[in-house]
């Protein structure tokens, strides 16, 4: 179903903004799948746009350029399993959509009282909806947010910059700038 909406959307999908943010989006995920390999228990935060993608972490400067450069790589040698992953806000965003409204569905009722039969009957929907939601969110991923195949798209600088607060060290901001895709 997903696949299908895709190629439905597809003259959207393939508009040069949108195309390049999507290869930004798989390279951002295949860079986080690369790191993680590397970094157990791994947290980065990561954001795409058609000019490149930004991670938030603490993770050392030439790890994340080596972990860039090895995603993309693999991405142009067809590693497109790389370009989803199931810490992805789309996924969230999928979860949070299915979740209310299987909630929204369990408490309607004529009367509009919220019973316990019927917050049972709410929080069943909820529950698999969730379950539901996760391999949706990675189709909705493969298929309409990434671009598995990265194209002619090159990495052209990775900078990096520390947040803090009140003085204090914070985390990196890496700032990868990609051209073409």
């Amino acid at each position: 179903m997903i696949r299908q909406l895709a190629e439905f959307m597809r003259p959207v999908l393939d508009f040069p903004i949108v195309r390049r943010t999507r290869r930004n989006h798989a390279l951002e995920h295949a860079t986080i799948h690369v790191l993680a390999r590397k970094h157990r228990g791994l947290r980065v935060a990561g954001r795409s746009s058609d000019g490149g993608f930004i991670l938030i972490g603490n993770v050392p400067e030439e790890q994340v350029e080596e972990a860039a450069y090895d995603a993309l790589n693999r991405l142009k040698k067809g590693e497109r399993n790389l370009a989803v992953h199931p810490n992805c806000g789309t996924n969230l965003v999928t979860s949070g959509f299915m979740a209310t409204l299987a909630g929204y569905v369990g408490l309607r009722g004529k009367n509009q009282q919220i019973t316990p039969d019927r917050f049972s009957w709410a929080m069943l929907l909820v529950m698999v909806a969730i379950i539901a939601s996760q391999p949706l969110g990675m189709s909705l991923q493969k298929h309409i947010t990434t671009e598995g195949d990265p194209g002619d798209l090159e990495i052209v600088s990775i900078q990096r910059r520390q947040m803090g607060w009140m003085n204090r060290p914070g985390m990196y901001v890496y700032q990868v700038m990609t051209r073409r895709g």
